[in-house]
């Protein structure tokens, strides 16, 4: 049986999407359970392709210019290898901060843009994976002793990772630096599991979905305390939650209702209604409009739900939850079960627009096939002056493109002059759409803004690398 160790990681990026922005820095460390470091550190840089703008505003944060990842990086095909070599190795915890919304999602990414099984490192040979930000929210909440929480202007806590760090003295030189803030979040842990080593015990165990599972009974329906991001942090990022239904088209998700809300104001409510109630962004939102509080708890994504009990009755009054009126609330709802048809019928009509670039269709593409899976080893292992050679017989219609486009980023001098000219084209496309463009000045925009009030030389002199390094990219279409 392989040791079970975890292996810390942390990206920074050139973009606040981990779908369409691109890695820049990869840190790792890996220890065992008992959070002792064993091994060496990771951190390596990822050269950009020359077919992304990246976002001026996460050159500012993180201070990677692309030519500093240009010089001191490694090809994206070379930078996920090493980074799966890590993550796959048997009995391995990949752990991070914030690191199931946004790393992990950047990690799978690259490995489909790559040739890689996206999701077998998450769950092959005894593998898991682990996210502690909701731990973190869950001991301010409710187990607060033993460590200081900084707060923000609304008297709520602030879960930054930098804040975290300087209000209890961890030493973190440089944060939104890969290989500090890995450090930093391996301190963090240990604080809590030193200061409360039950919850950090238990919440570690429901990094396994069938724990999860368990916390949830779907039979009783009985309420359980659900934290997450989803709930505002005046609220303790928490709420009083019932089982409401398994989600239709989604195995590893499970509705529930926040039963701090009086389902009475919108039982009545057609699926339509209740689905626009549902997904209605707040901005858009009218003054007398019912949010009906639905959300999907994805147990395969390391949820903290946990028994009632641990809140106490000071902490419910504090985040707005009022146990009586929960337990009536839950009552209602019990009573009224044909309701679990109508809300059955909105989730499984979830809108969602349909992606068609093979860059981006990693979920809307399907699983591949154990035939098409042997050849995309094939391309990994293939030499680049190779590649172009191979003529491999796909069945799925994304991965001759996808192929094409591995080259292109990876092993440009292979192209072939027509190939080349192909590129040229998918290129500019890419990188002069409108979209494309206005995203960037936007970002540009303000990180000039921030540059100027804080009179920073190292900044102006960034976005003087960001003007050489738009221009280097030789845009010279713009399509509307």
């Amino acid at each position: 049986m392989s040791e079970k160790t975890i292996y810390w990681y942390d990206f920074e990026t050139f973009g606040i999407n981990p779908k369409r922005d691109r890695a820049s820095q990869f840190a790792g460390i890996r220890t065992d359970e008992q959070l002792n470091i064993i091994g060496e550190p990771l951190m390596m840089y990822c050269k950009p392709a020359d077919d992304f703008l990246p976002d001026p505003m996460a050159c500012l944060i993180t201070g990677i210019s692309p030519q500093k990842a240009m010089s001191d990086g490694v090809i994206e095909a070379e930078f996920i290898k090493r980074i799966h070599q890590e993550f796959a190795k048997p009995g391995t915890c990949v752990a991070g901060y914030n690191s199931i919304r946004f790393d992990d999602e950047m990690t799978r990414q690259l490995l489909y843009r790559n040739f890689y099984d996206p999701y077998e490192r998450e769950w092959k040979n005894g593998n898991s994976r682990w996210d502690i930000i909701d731990m973190v929210r869950l001991c301010a909440a409710t187990r607060p002793e033993g460590i200081n929480w900084p707060l923000k202007e609304d008297g709520s806590n602030s879960f930054k990772l930098d804040q975290l760090t300087v209000a209890n003295n961890i030493a973190h030189a440089d944060a939104h630096d890969a290989l500090a803030d890995v450090i930093a979040t391996i301190e963090i842990a240990k604080l809590i599991k030193t200061r409360q080593p039950k919850l950090y015990d238990h919440i570690y165990k429901l990094r396994n979905k069938r724990v999860v599972q368990a916390e949830i009974d779907m039979v009783t329906r009985k309420p359980l305390l659900h934290v997450s991001m989803m709930y505002p942090a005046t609220r303790g990022c928490l709420a009083l939650v019932m089982p409401i239904c398994e989600h239709p088209t989604n195995k590893n998700g499970v509705i529930v209702c926040d039963l701090r809300e009086d389902p009475r104001t919108w039982l009545d409510y057609s699926v339509e209604q209740i689905r626009k109630a549902v997904y209605t962004p707040a901005k858009d939102m009218r003054e007398g409009d019912v949010r009906v509080p639905l959300k999907t708890i994805h147990i395969n994504k390391c949820p903290i739900v946990t028994s009632p009990a641990v809140l106490a009755a000071d902490q419910a009054e504090k985040y707005g939850i009022d146990i009586a009126l929960c337990k009536k609330h839950w009552e209602i709802l019990q009573s009224n079960f044909a309701i679990v048809k109508k809300i059955s019928a909105v989730f499984n009509e979830e809108n969602f627009q349909k992606e068609i670039d093979p860059d981006f269709m990693i979920y809307s593409g399907g699983f591949f096939s154990e035939g098409d899976r042997s050849l995309m080893a094939m391309v990994r292992s293939a030499s680049a002056i190779d590649l172009g050679r191979l003529g491999l017989p796909f069945k799925d219609s994304r991965l001759s493109e996808m192929l094409f486009r591995y080259r292109a980023r990876n092993y440009k001098e292979t192209l072939s002059n027509s190939e080349l000219l192909d590129w040229e084209k998918f290129r500019q496309e890419r990188l002069g759409n409108k979209f494309a463009q206005d995203k960037y000045k936007e970002g540009y925009t303000q990180a000039k803004l921030i540059a100027e009030q804080k009179e920073d030389a190292e900044y102006g002199a960034l976005l003087e690398r960001l003007d050489e390094y738009e221009s280097s990219l030789a845009i010279t279409s713009l399509q509307t």
